[in-house]
């Protein structure tokens, strides 16, 4: 049966390696699931695959989009869908790997059909989020949409201003268009997940962050600074050093605030991954023994 090797972990755990490791042993490309590194120009502070990296392991979805390009979930999933129909024929055992949950969750379980928002009504709600801040916009959520109200994360401001933007678009309240029922797949998953003590996994996050910012990450920004309000870039690093050529902050206090920034992300992730049953973890350096617990899978299928 085809099967879809899942691999997931917070960042900075060590996906990549272990990434490389099943895509060797399995003979298959990677799919990536990381919805920054689909941008091309943001390699440093999305930690991409390098150029040697790619040319050692096929990838998919790394460096396809400009900064500047819109993306969603649900394109996602029914990009990776319907790759993975042409790549089984010749890989029927096939790897996903990153840290974007919504991402993996929509290739393992579907994501509910909402309608792609025009540039019109996103351009409007994000100036009235501007213009008239968070709670102004809870409160017309809380009118059009008080199903939505009572169950959203309403100090989060990118899940309140979508959720008006379909209210607006469509004139119908964003929790009709939420099934939540999960869609059977054609192919069997296998997820794997990767787990280090925090403190471990702080003291590499807290490195990565000092590699990234000697590599260039600030360069990085200053090029697609003028980029700052799409989407790609309103992500952990990018910023905070956009605050400092704001010169709202000095450059030392931002490299701090990245690293908290980003441990605070891990922590959310890993609080995601655990409601999932179905992950079966491994530390890192258990290599030799996820690679038998992969076998020993696809062997009982």
């Amino acid at each position: 049966m085809n099967t879809l090797i899942v691999l997931i972990g917070p960042t900075a755990v060590g996906k990549t390696q272990t990434s490389f490791a099943i895509a060797s042993h399995l003979q298959c490309p990677i799919i990536s699931a990381d919805s920054r590194q689909m941008y091309k120009g943001l390699e440093i502070g999305t930690a991409a695959p390098t150029e040697q990296e790619l040319s050692q392991h096929k990838h998919y979805f790394v460096g396809q989009l400009t900064p500047g390009d819109y993306y969603s979930a649900a394109r996602y999933e029914q990009e990776v869908l319907s790759l993975l129909e042409e790549e089984f024929p010749r890989h029927p055992a096939m790897l996903l790997t990153g840290g974007s949950m919504l991402y993996i969750d929509a290739v393992c379980k579907g994501i509910d059909d909402i309608p792609t928002v025009d540039d019109h009504t996103r351009a409007t709600i994000k100036e009235k989020y501007e213009r008239e801040g968070l709670d102004r916009l809870c409160s017309e959520l809380r009118l059009l949409d008080p199903t939505y109200y009572r169950e959203a994360d309403i100090k989060n401001p990118k899940r309140v201003m979508h959720a008006l933007e379909i209210c607006y678009m469509t004139g119908k309240p964003y929790s009709s268009f939420r099934s939540g029922k999960e869609r059977k797949r054609p192919f069997r998953t296998i997820k794997i997940g990767l787990v280090r003590e925090r403190e471990e996994l702080y003291e590499r996050i807290n490195r990565r962050v000092d590699i990234m910012i000697e590599q260039g990450l600030m360069d990085e920004a200053k090029k697609f600074y003028h980029l700052r309000h799409h989407n790609s870039l309103n992500t952990v690093g990018y910023k905070e050093l956009f605050n400092v050529l704001d010169g709202e902050w000095e450059l030392p206090f931002a490299i701090e605030k990245i690293k908290q920034n980003t441990r605070i992300y891990s922590r959310k992730q890993t609080t995601w991954y655990r409601r999932d049953t179905d992950i079966t973890w491994f530390h890192p350096d258990e290599t030799e023994q996820i690679l038998s617990f992969i076998d020993k899978q696809l062997q009982s299928e």
